[in-house]
């Protein structure tokens, strides 16, 4: 387990990165503005995911400052500028990589993982693979069978499957999935998440009508069972 620090000031982006890395086993603060991060990176954390476009303090200045302080903490930028000399500039006050929104939230967690274990923060290597029923999943691959079969799915579809598999039988709400998997915020009213479920229950269960393994939690979301009780 890693202590990570999220400075961003986007409240659904924070709260979607929290909770995937809580998942992940992480422990993670958040600082909603720059001054804020800034006093909380004194602290001993294994890694700093910074925002550029920050309130009080922009991203540039914290890095400046953490690195002119003697804090060698591994910074991963989150920008949403694609500006190759932001790239550059950020990379050369300190910062150890970047990822420009919107990202993926799986290519994140990759890189937060790759920075951990170049750092020794995280012993091991994280889970290549998952499996629930016939059903069989390369993680690093992004590629699905069932019964030895290659099963094409969606990016989002696959996306979604892993956030349900990470919560390993716990329930994810539907406004949980909707900021994780496609970053929109809590107050974007859309049935996607349904239907993205149906067609993971089409493709992967034996029968959709009568799921074994994606449940629905009435009122509340979804959760994936990996071994249901027989028959």
């Amino acid at each position: 387990m890693a202590r990570i620090l999220v400075v961003e000031d986007n409240a659904d982006l924070a709260y979607g990165l929290r909770n995937n890395l809580e998942i992940e086993g992480h422990a993670v603060e958040v600082a909603p503005d720059g001054e804020h991060g800034l006093r909380s990176a004194q602290e001993s954390f294994d890694l700093v995911l910074l925002d550029l476009m920050l309130p009080k303090l922009d991203g540039f200045r914290v890095l400046r400052e953490l690195r002119a302080a003697g804090i060698d903490t591994p910074v991963l930028i989150l920008t949403a500028r694609g500006e190759e000399a932001d790239i550059v500039r950020g990379l050369r006050l300190g910062a150890d990589d970047y990822v420009t929104k919107p990202f993926g939230i799986l290519e994140l967690l990759a890189r937060v993982e790759a920075l951990l274990r170049r750092t020794g923060s995280v012993v091991g290597e994280p889970a290549r693979y998952d499996t629930f029923g016939d059903v069989h999943i390369d993680l690093a691959a992004r590629a699905v069978r069932r019964a030895e079969h290659p099963v094409a799915l969606t990016p989002k579809e696959f996306d979604l499957l892993v956030a349900l598999l990470r919560r390993d039988g716990a329930v994810a709400t539907r406004i949980e999935l909707i900021r994780e998997v496609w970053g929109y915020p809590a107050s974007v009213v859309t049935r996607t998440v349904d239907t993205h479920v149906a067609e993971l229950r089409r493709k992967l269960e034996e029968n959709p009508a009568e799921p074994r393994f994606i449940l629905t939690v009435p009122r509340v979301g979804y959760r994936l069972e990996r071994r249901p009780p027989e028959a």
